[in-house]
């Protein structure tokens, strides 16, 4: 699990700074002829996308954990059969009786 939660950390780091590193190296280079312009529309929507695909992305992660979580803690769960509570035996345990106890 520590693996899987260390390829995603440095995959979401790279969705934010493989597109400053471009910036910042097309910016450097200085070869920019004053024909050339940058549209800011575009610019705009290119980081809304590459943001909201970073946010479905980590939803998709929380999304699956929480399944995961749910899937495994259930109460049906074979691992989940040998552990029982002290009120397990009790016919109804809002009566308060303990049984013995």
């Amino acid at each position: 699990m520590k693996n899987f939660i260390v390829l995603t950390m440095v995959c979401l780091i790279a969705l934010v700074l493989v597109p400053q590193i471009h910036f910042a190296n097309a910016s450097l280079e200085g070869k920019i002829s004053e024909k050339q312009y940058v549209n800011i529309r575009a610019e705009v929507w290119n980081l809304f996308f590459r943001m909201t695909t970073a946010a479905f992305t980590v939803g998709a992660v929380v999304s699956g954990t929480m399944i995961w979580l749910c899937w495994r803690f259930r109460e049906s769960h074979p691992k989940n059969k040998e552990y029982r509570t002290k009120w397990e035996h009790l016919d109804d345990p809002t009566s308060g009786e303990s049984g013995g106890h």
